[in-house]
Formats: structure tokens, sequence, C-alpha cells
């Protein structure tokens, strides 16, 4: 039977439920590839079964990956390679080329099938033992449980070129904002102390609350939940407009590279802004994602680096300069961390730097994985020629005399949906790594 090789880490990051996708973007048609802890994944739709199901992606017979394969006529993910075909539970059904009396589901033609659970709309996966899988277990948001139709929760994901340690430790740090995202959701001028106390830490986590809350005590008290090694979400309520949570999942790719899964949860006390936001599309909300993410992807790319140089997490409290309550979030995050096995890839060197253009990739980081996104390219890319038909056509209408003022009209049209059509497609590929605190104007 084909499983994972032998990596040497800590079973805090192996006997755990991770999420790897949202279940609106996954192919029920196709497989679907990720890797999770530097193991490359296959997802795929067993239909007989009405399941997810997740393999190693590599085939016993000649070790290819399943993933450039297909669900074949019978429901079985079969191999691209000599037509190899396995049902959900990992069992070989069919070998084409085998002579009379070859038995396809002999031990060695085995997949591993691991555990797998949906919750709160995205797809889990356990990747310790398999029968040390509880259900129960699921790191979901608690306050998403409670009367779950009140709540309009948008989301979002991105590859990140950071460790998930590092993603962490900026999402977990409420100071930044009002200065590394100045001008997208934050304001310089609603900097102040941030005097947040830990209330609780343990094995599975921590919770702070700071009292005054940001944009300088305008929106209220804010509570944080550190829910290890994953997961963590701030929780405020504006009163009069909602209570709004920021929830994020930090899962390991591999060395330098993980997966944000994002969610922003509303829930309002009108429903006018509740009917607001589902007016706006999937992909145009994740157009602007992208620039928040954008706002410290360099530089955090370049950070951990330096404290990698430095002695990496285990000399996070020694080469950090941490002298106010301010950093709190971050100090716990690091107590944890050396509490419980550090990080997933600790001992592995951090590949080299990338190039701006390569951090600014959306396409790849997400577009192309997004049912949204990739949806809404496929579109813009197939409307533009014929607004340029409609901008060319109007154009020689008016130079002959005829129809001048409906020429004019659709030029005009045409020419500023040529605009924002060539707007949206940039945006749906790439970032110009332009933050908006640093533009001049």
């Amino acid at each position: 039977m084909i499983a994972f090789p032998v990596h040497d880490m800590h079973p805090t990051w192996t006997e755990q439920w991770w999420p790897v996708s949202y279940l609106q973007d996954l192919n029920q048609a196709k497989p679907n590839r990720f890797t999770l802890l530097d193991r490359d994944l296959v997802i795929w739709w067993e239909m007989s079964q009405q399941q997810w199901r997740v393999f190693p992606d590599v085939c016993p017979h000649r070790l290819v990956p399943l993933s450039e394969g297909r669900i074949n006529d019978q429901g079985q993910l079969e191999c691209p390679y000599h037509g190899w075909s396995f049902d959900g539970e990992g069992h070989c059904r069919r070998i084409p080329q085998a002579e009379a009396g070859t038995r396809p589901e002999a031990r060695r033609s085995r997949c591993a099938s691991l555990p797998t659970a949906c919750g709160q709309g995205l797809l889990f996966v356990w990747m310790g033992a398999p029968d040390c899988a509880n259900h129960e277990d699921l790191p979901l948001v608690p306050a998403l449980e409670e009367d779950p139709d009140r709540w309009t929760v948008q989301d979002t994901f991105r590859d990140l070129p950071m460790d998930a340690i590092t993603l962490l430790e900026n999402v977990l740090d409420v100071s930044h904002v009002p200065f590394t995202h100045h001008k997208t959701v934050g304001r310089r001028d609603n900097a102040a102390p941030v005097e947040a106390v830990i209330t609780r830490e343990g094995a599975d986590g921590f919770d702070a609350f700071w009292d005054e809350g940001p944009r300088l005590g305008k929106l209220g008290p804010q509570a944080t939940s550190f829910r290890a090694p994953q997961l963590m979400w701030h929780d405020l309520t504006a009163k009069g407009f909602a209570r709004i949570l920021t929830v994020v999942y930090a899962v390991p790719i591999r060395r330098g590279e993980c997966r944000l899964f994002a969610r922003f949860p509303f829930r309002f006390e009108s429903f006018v802004p509740r009917l607001l936001i589902s007016l706006r599309p999937r992909w145009l909300q994740h157009i602007g994602n992208h620039k928040v993410l954008e706002d410290d992807q360099i530089f955090l790319h370049c950070q951990e680096r330096v404290l990698e140089r430095l002695g990496g997490s285990a000399a996070a409290d020694r080469v950090f300069y941490l002298p106010t309550r301010s950093d709190v979030y971050v100090s716990a995050l690091y107590r944890w961390l050396q509490s419980h096995g550090g990080g997933p890839f600790d001992g592995q060197p951090l590949p080299a730097v990338q190039q701006t253009d390569a951090l600014m990739d959306r396409y790849n980081t997400h577009t192309v994985h997004c049912q949204s996104c990739s949806t809404a390219l496929k579109r813009i890319r197939a409307a533009r020629p014929w607004l340029w038909g409609g901008l060319w056509g109007s154009a020689a209408l008016i130079g002959t005399g005829h129809q001048t003022w409906l020429a004019v009209v659709i030029a005009c049209l045409s020419g500023l949906l040529l605009r924002q059509t060539a707007l949206w497609q940039q945006g749906l590929i790439a970032g110009d790594a332009q933050p908006p605190r640093n533009k001049l104007t």
C-alpha cells in the first residue's frame, strides 16, 4: 500500500484535522490536487458514496500522480499512465493489462485513504494515525455554530510565500493594521497602544482580550482566540451595526509556503447591509482581498529569512524586541511553539527569496483554484473580443456619418467596459506591488 514517507515532524502538526479547500471550490468531475505538510494529496469525489476522498497523490504501480488522471465511468479514480482504477477505500478495482487470475485488489496495489470530514463549508483531512481521527475534534469556530443562518460569511484563500507560523504571527498582531493596511482596511490616525491581556493559555492555544478595541475604541472591545496549531479569530461587536469575526486558518504546504483560508462572518442587526454584501460577486470581493494580503506579503517574505538567520522560532524571544503590551499575542504564540514542538518544518532551510513578480502572482496562487475567479476570468476573456468589435464597428459607423448618436453611445460604452474588464482581468492575474500606504496621493 502506498502511504506517506516518514517525516520527522512533531505530532502537534500531524495528529490534526486540516482544511484543504472550501467545498464550493472543489470540482466533483475531476481530481483536485493539494500539498499539505510537504505531502502531495489527490482529492476526489466518490459519487457512489457521496463523499470526498483523499489519497496520497501517487499510484502504487509506477508512482505517477493520480491527480493527473480522471474519474472514470465507474466513478473510480483512474491513473493516467496505465488505467489502474481505485475505489474510495483505496482498493484497486481494475488493472487493464492484468492476465487471468491476477488480483487487482492485492495489498501492494492499494492506496491509503485518509479520513475526511466537512464542516462550516470546508473540507478537512486528518493527517495522523487513521484510528485516531475523531470527527468531534474538527477545528471549527464555535460562534458560527450558534444560529448559523444569521451569519453572512465572506471567504477567500490564497497560497502565500511564507511559513504558516509567519502568517499566524501576522494575523494575531492587531497593532500593525493602522500602518501596514493604511488606506485599505486601516488608518494611521487610528494607531494607539494595544493594551491587550492574555486571559488563558494551554496546550490547545490561548485567548486574549482587548478592552478598548480597534479604531480608538470606536468599534468596541475585541476578543482573540488561537486554537493550535492552525486556527485563530478576532471577535468584536460594533453596537448598532454587527457582530464581526475575522477568521484565519494557516495551513502549512511546505517550508516557506502556506495556504491562507480567511473568513469574514457578519451578523448584522439590519437586513440592508446583509443584502448589499450578498449582491457583490465573490470574485470581485476576492480581488479586494488580494490587495489587503499584498500590503504585507513582500516584507513578511523577507522577515522570516532574517529570523531564520538569527536562530528561527526558538530564538524569537531573544531576537525580537517586544517592549509593549501590543505584542502579547506574538509572545503567546511563540511560547506555545516553544512548549509544543516548534514549527512543522523546523530544521529545513527556507527556499530562495522570490522576485517581486512571483510574490504578486494571483493566478497560480488563487484564481486557478477558485471556482468563482476562474469562471469570471474565462467570461471576461470571452467578452473582450466582442467589446473590441463593438468599439471598432461603432468607429466605422461614425466615420461614415450614419447613426452617429447611436455609434457614439456604443463606442463610449464599449470603451468603458474594455477599460473596466482590463482592470478586472489584471486583478485576477497579478498585483502591482504598490501598497496604498506608500502612494503619495
